[in-house]
């Protein structure tokens, strides 16, 4: 049932019982008020029914209505006078309607209390009148039950909303979690491949006069880097791409290698999660894709610890211009999406530059 279905059958209810009572305090009023007085019942129905009703739709709404003491006065007087007045009957119908308002808009414990005291009250007055305890205990009893009525509809109405509004939200929130994660897949694997195609497109190019065959091998890897690029994308695309650190590592040291850059690799012996082993993999490939485009290097190091229950990963280069925006500046995208990928396991992200004049990227996660 959604929040305007249910709305609309509380709010019917709520009416349906009101119009039921209505005839109660009609009835019993007609029956015993002389014929000159009609016009004040109808003038009394008014005055307790127009603010019962505001209160009934503002309570639906969840809010309050401005005048709220003034409009809940004015129904309360309505509820009793005419009863003082000689319209004999009259609370019993509307008194129990009163009760709904009471325990919606004043603080419950408030409004728990009051509506106790109407119904003791009520059962004192009929009492008094038609001496019959069970009669007057069944319209005491009837506030109670129709205040408690009319304020789990109104809040079962509301909570029904705001359920809908949470599945909303949360939906909207899976979608942009969707997004991006697929942003971050994107710049992260599909930015690393392209820098790969870039560097062996500028080595092929070299070589096609001097070493025709070695410029054919370039194009041919060219070629393999491309289609692993489609393959990323159709994976990220699908949600369930794969990456492990020992492929990634081993990867990244023949592009560094074939790129004239010396990779110097020492892995530990660990044992990582899979949500692990991804996050330390997506550090290996952001933190070569930032060598190769941001750098001079000549000479990198990767390796890994475990040690104190933490899988430590360090990414070592040399060759990092003075003027590097990273030695200053904020994270770029890729750094960032590594913090956000090794927050979600616990993990930690560290980058900045050597006194050597290099650049150091770290990864830590909790084994």
């Amino acid at each position: 049932m959604t929040s305007i279905s249910a709305r609309r059958l509380g709010i019917a209810l709520i009416v349906l019982v009101s119009v039921g009572y209505t005839i109660i305090p009609l009835v019993a009023s007609l029956a015993t008020a002389p014929a000159s007085l009609n016009a004040r019942l109808l003038a009394g129905l008014a005055a307790f029914y127009l603010p019962h009703f505001l209160h009934v739709r503002q309570a639906f709404a969840g809010t309050r209505p401005r005048w709220l003491p003034a409009t809940l006065a004015v129904q309360g007087v309505a509820t009793y006078l005419p009863e003082v007045l000689g319209f004999t009957g009259w609370s019993a119908g509307t008194a129990p309607l009163l009760a709904g308002p009471v325990l919606l808009l004043l603080p419950l414990r408030w409004g728990g209390v009051l509506v106790t005291t109407m119904a003791a009250a009520e059962y004192w007055w009929l009492q008094g009148i038609f001496h019959n305890m069970t009669g007057s205990y069944f319209y005491a009893l009837t506030i109670v039950i129709t205040g408690a009525m009319i304020y789990v509809v109104v809040r079962l109405t509301r909570v029904t909303a705001e359920l809908e509004q949470a599945r909303a939200d949360l939906a909207e929130a899976a979608v942009l979690k969707e997004r991006l994660r697929i942003s971050r897949d994107l710049h992260d694997g599909l930015g690393h491949s392209l820098t790969s195609i870039v560097l062996k497109g500028d080595l092929a190019a070299r070589l096609v006069d001097r070493d025709l065959p070695a410029a054919k091998a370039e194009v041919g890897a060219l070629v393999q880097v491309a289609r692993e690029a489609a393959q990323e994308v159709r994976q990220v695309a699908r949600g369930y791409r794969r990456m492990t650190l020992t492929d990634e590592v081993h990867r990244a040291a023949a592009l560094l290698e074939s790129s004239g850059i010396g990779c110097q690799v020492n892995l530990a012996e660990i044992a990582p999660s899979r949500e692990q082993d991804e996050a330390l993999a997506w550090a290996v490939r952001e933190g070569i894709t930032n060598i190769l485009r941001h750098t001079r290097a000549t000479t990198c190091s990767i390796a890994t610890s475990n040690h104190a229950g933490r899988i430590h990963l360090e990414i070592v280069n040399n060759g990092l211009p003075p003027d590097d925006a990273r030695t200053t500046g904020p994270l770029g995208g890729g750094l960032v999406g590594l913090v956000e990928r090794a927050a979600q396991i616990g993990g930690t992200v560290e980058a900045g530059p050597t006194s050597e004049g290099g650049f150091r990227l770290t990864m830590e996660v909790p084994t």
